[in-house]
């Protein structure tokens, strides 16, 4: 997704220290600071697709999927409001808003019940098969976005990957684990990959990432939660305080937390090395099913994780200096 300063310019390449007259201070790399909160947005990433899944046996998947996108949206909303910043326009990006926020909801209708259908390693893996949608769609709809060899190389060991989690699951190891739930999460990963190619393609690219945000989780929570009352999800199903918090912790932690905190490095840092980093959220959710629910670290889950990744590094690594 193409991030923003406030007043719509997209960040520059991170070069010496330096400050702006019109903006906050750039750095050229990673500082300590930077380090320890990208940890901790990785970590509240991880958590997040177990705390969905702790929620889902008091919330119903689609109604939680749904609130939660009107939770966030309320406190992005307070935060513009703090700042003078005006969220909603009705201009040339309202149709792409209208579609990114289709696409939003559904990768959110898929992942949550996949959330209940198979483990939250898998998930998490499954779902970050998303940056290998947006390459291979932006080598034909993007200009100057190209398959490169190590691109292809990276989709090759992703597609590796993914088979070793999907067609190698051990039932034994992983009974959470169904081919249904494995399904749901990889189709979230295609909507997700969908709404970043329209991002950038469209009039959305040039708008600032929090209205863009914003407006995905403001229309997509009527979605959800209409989806939810058509298919007749129970909607609250006792749910006891351990549900309510895990729900809380996808609001104010993922749905907020990590919006702002990615907006804020984008502004300061390179946003190469800030998205690299990002990437390494597979790794922290794998570690955190295993150590939260008890999920089984299976050879096969491991061998998926380490090859996608490895396809993962090699589809965002910066080109070459000539």
């Amino acid at each position: 997704m193409q991030n923003a300063s406030p007043s719509g310019a997209p960040p520059r390449a991170g070069g010496p220290l330096r400050a702006d007259t019109d903006g906050p201070v750039r750095k050229d790399a990673l500082d300590a600071f930077a380090v320890s909160l990208l940890l901790v947005m990785c970590a509240c990433l991880a958590v997040g697709q177990v705390a969905i899944k702790v929620a889902n046996a008091g919330i119903s998947p689609l109604m939680q999927a749904g609130l939660r996108s009107a939770g966030a949206a309320a406190l992005l909303g307070l935060l513009a409001a703090a700042r003078g910043t005006r969220l909603l326009a009705f201009d040339r990006t309202f149709w792409p808003s209208l579609l990114v926020s289709f696409l939003f909801a559904l990768e959110f209708a898929f992942l949550y019940p996949g959330l209940q259908l198979t483990t939250a390693a898998h998930a998490v893996i499954l779902l970050y098969t998303s940056p290998f949608v947006v390459a291979l769609g932006a080598h034909f709809l993007i200009p100057g976005d190209r398959l490169t060899v190590a691109k292809i190389a990276g989709l090759l060991l992703a597609f590796a990957g993914v088979a070793s989690i999907v067609l190698g699951r051990d039932a034994a190891a992983s009974p959470a684990s169904s081919l249904l739930g494995d399904l749901l999460c990889l189709a979230g990963a295609l909507a997700w990959g969908g709404l970043t190619l329209v991002i950038r393609a469209s009039a959305l690219k040039h708008e600032p990432p929090e209205r863009v945000t914003f407006v995905q989780l403001l229309l997509s929570a009527p979605m959800l939660i209409a989806l939810s009352l058509v298919l007749g999800e129970p909607g609250l199903t006792d749910p006891t305080p351990l549900h309510w918090g895990a729900f809380a912790f996808t609001v104010v932690f993922v749905g907020f937390f990590v919006f702002t905190s990615t907006n804020w490095l984008y502004l300061r840092y390179p946003a190469s090395r800030v998205m690299a980093f990002l990437l390494l959220t597979p790794v922290f959710g794998v570690f955190a099913a295993h150590l939260l629910l008890g999920e089984v670290l299976s050879r096969n889950l491991m061998a998926g994780l380490s090859l996608v990744v490895a396809g993962l590094w090699l589809v965002n690594r910066p080109p070459p200096k000539k």
